[in-house]
């Protein structure tokens, strides 16, 4: 009789274990296959799917509670305090990834692709965007910009803030056939027939202690 009773105990848990799931999937939903995260231009490995991060080993230990100086250190020595807060980091990788993101953003902007460039950006620097793209879009006018090349990407700063923010400055230039376009489709700005060259220096930054492997563009700087 024992044995009876703990079987029909075990039928009714699980009764009431598949009744909740149930539940949950009805309220919160299930995914449909079609919910793909945005690229991650930042993803060292492309293959892998973009809502899946790479996690450090868990058994080894890392610096997270040592102090971080406020004092300036070399590049260098900055570079390696990133790495050592979050092991993931790849300098090759992180440049690759700014690439993409820059011609992903400088691209999105020029369509007024503001989906694109929400995640891309931090809050600030995304409102000045979309605050651009409104009055761009108020105007009747239309950019167009092709970034054909990008001939240098280089770390110009980097550091690891007291909050472990690890902030990368890159400095970028690039190849660029930049055009303004009336409601009527004249040019009022730029020759479509022209590549000019354009040195930009851009801040990322993330909080290496986030999940997120996604760095936000923070900064923008048009060189002289």
């Amino acid at each position: 009789m024992g044995d009876g009773f703990v079987f029909i105990e075990i039928v009714i848990f699980a009764m009431i274990a598949a009744f909740l799931v149930y539940r949950l999937r009805s309220v919160l939903g299930r995914r449909t296959g079609e919910e793909q995260q945005r690229p991650n231009p930042f993803t060292p490995n492309a293959s892998r799917p973009d809502n899946v991060v790479a996690m450090p080993d868990r058994n080894r230990p890392r610096p997270d509670d040592a102090p971080v100086s406020d004092e300036p250190v070399s590049l260098a020595v900055a570079l390696e305090q990133i790495k050592a807060a979050d092991p993931s980091f790849d300098e090759k990788h992180f440049l690759e990834g700014a690439k993409a993101a820059f011609r992903m953003i400088v691209e999105a902007f020029a369509r007024g692709d503001t989906a694109t460039l929400r995640p891309l950006l931090a809050d600030d620097v995304y409102e000045n965007f979309a605050r651009v793209i409104r009055d761009r879009q108020a105007a009747g006018e239309k950019h167009e910009v092709l970034v054909e090349m990008i001939r240098e990407a280089d770390v110009a700063e980097a550091r690891l803030d007291a909050s472990r923010t690890a902030i990368v400055t890159v400095k970028l230039v690039s190849d660029q056939i930049n055009v303004v376009r009336d409601r009527n489709g004249a040019v009022v700005d730029g020759d479509p027939n022209a590549v000019v060259e354009a040195t930009d220096i851009w801040t990322f930054s993330r909080n290496t202690r986030a999940r997120d492997p996604n760095w936000a563009l923070t900064e923008i700087h048009v060189a002289t």
